[in-house]
């Protein structure tokens, strides 16, 4: 077959060739090829043999490769195949039984078998295989031994299967548990984090709408910001603290805010008016305009020191801060507030004031309630929203 001979197994006498240790892989075409000359010229001539290799099937019993006296799980109700694989089997000596009963090839029960498929194998000895099909399977089929029996001139041999009750496979359904909670954790947790303020102010007005808070605070929120300046960030930080914030926090959401020069009655000392009324209040508010200026004076007031004081070390209440459009320069901002807005972060107001942006159901009106206490529910329905007169004259004067 167009290989050169090689190995030890061939050998040369004269014109013949000498395969010692013949095996079913040397048949084939075997080519000689020589040369002669005639009239002083020189020819090529080849000859092909074919060889045909017969084996004699070795002289013992047959084998079962498959079943190996083993057992299979199987579910109740359904379908069961399963191959017996002979060697050296007659082809009609090769079948089932099933409690000692003979199943037939031919009769199509619930249990038969199917008629025998024949190859060769290396050896020349026959391949037969020869299905057991259980077309449903039963309770009594369960822990019964199916036997297939081989046999031959040599011998006979059988080995047999068991169908057992399938065992769930508790690692499998664990592992898939652990991996849905884990996508099921992380979705939620994504979900969470988009949808965080709404679902917490959602829970606020449906559970907590009527809870109230017994811990002896009068005011929700203590509200500080810089005062006197006359330059249009200033009236806009005054539009915004006098009017936009009462309207929204105190009409629309029923929040109680204490503002300084508004709550106050005249001739109090502002530091014991601060003092006393940050010790009733839930939440400090900082209001900061987009002027660095207003950072600079609000840090000169002794209502913002002892703010601070309350703030950080004596009382620990928590602090809201907002900033009226973005600050550019934080470094000029107080050394306290700076830290407060690199723990906690700022609210951000950007644009003009409108009706649309008083909303309570605005982003930023969001904010600012998720970081506000809970409040008792108000209708929307019933409040009256002021006019932003003094806005627009403020913008015009700008």
């Amino acid at each position: 077959d167009c290989q050169l001979l090689e190995g030890e197994r061939f050998a040369f006498s004269n014109r013949d060739l000498i395969i010692f240790d013949v095996n079913v892989h040397d048949r084939g075409n075997y080519t000689c090829e020589t040369t002669y000359t005639y009239n002083g010229k020189q020819y090529n001539i080849s000859r092909d043999v074919s060889l045909t290799v017969e084996v004699s099937p070795p002289k013992k019993p047959p084998e079962i490769s498959y079943p190996r006296n083993n057992s299979i799980e199987v579910e109740l109700g359904s379908q069961v195949t399963v191959d017996c694989n002979t060697t050296g089997a007659d082809g009609y000596e090769v079948f089932w039984t099933g409690n000692g009963v003979y199943i037939d090839v031919f009769y199509m029960s619930r249990i038969f078998a199917s008629p025998y498929e024949e190859e060769t194998s290396y050896d020349g000895r026959p391949m037969h295989s020869v299905k057991l099909i259980i077309s449903e399977v039963n309770s009594e089929d369960y822990e019964q031994p199916f036997v297939c029996q081989a046999s031959n001139a040599f011998g006979q041999v059988a080995s047999y299967i068991i169908l057992k009750h399938r065992v769930p496979d508790i690692q499998r359904w664990l592992t898939g548990g652990i991996v849905s909670l884990l996508i099921l954790t992380f979705i939620t947790l994504i979900i969470y984090k988009i949808f965080k303020i709404d679902l917490v102010l959602w829970y606020r007005n449906s559970v907590c709408a009527f809870a109230s808070k017994e811990d002896g605070k009068v005011y929700d929120a203590y509200v500080l910001y810089a005062k006197s300046s006359g330059d249009r960030s200033f009236c806009r930080l005054e539009t915004f603290v006098r009017r936009i914030l009462p309207d929204v926090l105190e009409q629309q959401c029923g929040y109680n805010l204490f503002i300084l020069g508004r709550d106050d009655l005249p001739g109090e000392a502002v530091v014991s008016v601060a003092d006393e009324t940050l010790k009733q209040s839930r939440r400090l508010m900082i209001v900061l305009g987009s002027e660095t200026s207003s950072c600079c004076l609000l840090e000169d007031t002794s209502e913002q020191q002892l703010a601070m004081y309350n703030a950080l070390i004596r009382d620990g209440i928590q602090v809201i801060l907002i900033e009226i459009d973005e600050i550019q320069d934080d470094t000029s901002m107080p050394e306290s507030i700076r830290y407060i807005k690199q723990k906690h972060g700022a609210i951000q107001w950007k644009g003009e004031f409108s009706e649309k942006s008083c909303s309570p159901n605005t982003r930023f009106w969001k904010n600012v309630r998720y970081q506000m206490p809970s409040r008792k529910k108000v209708s929307y329905s019933g409040v009256y929203l002021l006019p932003l007169t003094l806005n627009n004259s403020a913008a015009k004067g700008s």
